[in-house]
């Protein structure tokens, strides 16, 4: 339905909300707020929302944003289905299938009923006690004319529990899952989509069945011919986990690769492996130390390797120190960060300042 859809979009984006309810409040009053989406921005969905719970009705948004009413609709059932979420006196089988059906994430759920779960991991462990696991279903990529060679799946959670999954039993070769970059920015992305490419075509070589994770239908990776199975999935934790538990139930998983789609993995592979899930290839502690701008210059240092002048701070104070000892312009950048995002060329202290 689009309501799942919609929730799989909003994960997609990788902003720092994943959906509804998972970020800092909208500000504003309704007025203030009914102005301000008269302008398409990517932040647009989540103002919508927020008139919504402000009792904006659809001909008031209409009126504001030109989408079409039906769209419109779809959003006000989310958020009306968000507050029954907040107020339901039981949470329970029923109640949480039905969230699900609409596409709310474990976060979301977490979010919006703070006194039963303290975190998205305690909405997990209900799912899996309850049962409750979404079903992968086909695009039929042939339109039946003769089998698929490459299916590509999908998740779903179907109100019906006994609902079946198309993930069919794996042939004689164990498995190993790639995950892939994610969406792909301008000027970034494309060289860890290559990467991912041929993780798949040398697996291959050597004897592996290819399960490609992404979300992202426009990449190499997920081109028909990259990967033996493909999921198009956000690669959120939640997401990830459950192609795993479903690759899992249908034959062997060798392990899974977070090293080569770029951030959005890496960012994974801590909980993976705390959840069970095995890595292969380099470990998430050795990741760490290659992301921790302040740990990796300590294995500079061990190694005896000569890097050009360095620091790490966390205060303004501590970078202005810093950039005075290396020279302006000095090159600033978070750690854990991949391709230049959050990276500038910083020329003076107050630009420092500003950063």
């Amino acid at each position: 339905n689009f309501t799942e859809a919609f929730g799989k979009v909003l994960r997609s984006l990788e902003t720092k909300s994943a959906g509804f309810w998972t970020g800092p409040e909208v500000e504003g009053t309704l007025e203030e707020i009914l102005e301000e989406i008269r302008t398409p921005t990517d932040g647009r969905f989540y103002r919508i929302a927020r008139a919504l719970e402000l009792g904006a009705t659809v001909e008031q948004l209409f009126d504001a944003t030109k989408i079409d009413p039906w769209f419109l609709e779809q959003f006000a059932y989310i958020v009306e289905l968000g507050e029954d979420v907040r107020t339901a006196e039981q949470f329970g089988a029923t109640e949480l299938r039905y969230a699900k059906h609409h596409g709310f994430s474990d976060r979301q759920i977490a979010a919006l009923r703070p006194g039963q779960f303290a975190s998205e991991d305690d909405v997990r462990a209900l799912r899996q006690e309850l049962g409750i696991h979404p079903v992968y279903k086909t695009v039929d990529t042939c339109a039946a004319e003769f089998e698929a060679k490459t299916p590509y799946h999908y998740s779903t959670y179907e109100l019906d529990p006994a609902a079946e999954t198309e993930v069919v039993e794996q042939r004689d070769k164990p498995k190993v899952l790639i995950l892939g970059s994610g969406p792909n920015r301008i000027g970034q992305g494309i060289e860890f989509d290559y990467s991912c490419v041929h993780a798949a075509l040398t697996l291959s070589e050597a004897g592996y069945e290819t399960v490609m994770v992404n979300c992202n239908p426009e990449t190499v990776s997920t081109d028909y011919d990259t990967a033996d199975r493909l999921y198009f999935e956000p690669l959120t934790f939640e997401d990830v986990l459950e192609v795993y538990r479903a690759e899992c139930e249908s034959g062997t998983v060798a392990g899974v690769i977070v090293q080569l789609g770029g951030q959005t993995p890496l960012g994974l592979a801590r909980r993976l492996k705390a959840a069970g899930v095995p890595i292969v290839g380099t470990s998430p502690e050795a990741i760490d130390l290659a992301e921790d701008r302040g740990e990796f210059g300590r294995v500079l240092d061990e190694a005896e390797l000569p890097a050009a002048k360095y620091g790490t701070a966390t205060t303004f104070e501590g970078a202005r120190e810093i950039a005075a000892g290396i020279g302006y312009p000095v090159l600033v950048r978070p750690s854990y960060v991949l391709g230049g995002r959050g990276m500038e060329i910083v020329y003076d202290e107050k630009a420092l300042e500003t950063y």
